[in-house]
């Protein structure tokens, strides 16, 4: 059995174990976050949470992903909000979905995480050629 808390002061994920604390900074949760949503088809990246500070039209690098994603904790698992860029002409309540699923599978699948609300932000949409 696994128990999960949100640290605030280190903005860390610690799920406890009966072999020990685990520990998954924010940052690692942004980029599986990130590396989930731009796998969907539609998506062109993903943007800034501040694009007026950091650029309008922006598209962040996978380095950059922690930009693009902000997590906190809900009462009943872990919620994260997602900027995203989209291709112009996509429907955009299908990829929203689409993103919201493959989001939430990937945070349990690879981390263990429930995700209790993915919240999808479209910052942009782009042209492609």
């Amino acid at each position: 059995m696994c128990s999960i808390k949100l640290v605030s002061s280190t903005m860390a994920i610690i799920i406890k174990t009966k072999s020990g604390d685990i520990t998954i900074e924010n940052d690692v949760i942004a980029t599986i976050v990130g590396g989930s949503a731009i796998e969907n088809p539609g998506v062109v990246g993903m943007a800034s949470k501040a694009t007026f500070r950091d650029g309008m039209n922006q598209i962040l690098n996978r380095e950059n992903y922690a930009k693009g994603v902000v997590v906190h904790q809900e009462d009943s698992g872990v919620g994260v909000d997602v900027y995203l860029v989209v291709q112009y002409g996509t429907k955009l309540s299908e990829i929203s979905k689409s993103v919201q699923r493959k989001v939430k599978y990937n945070l349990d699948a690879l981390l263990g995480i429930h995700a209790a609300e993915v919240n999808v932000i479209v910052q942009g949409v782009r042209v492609m050629d």
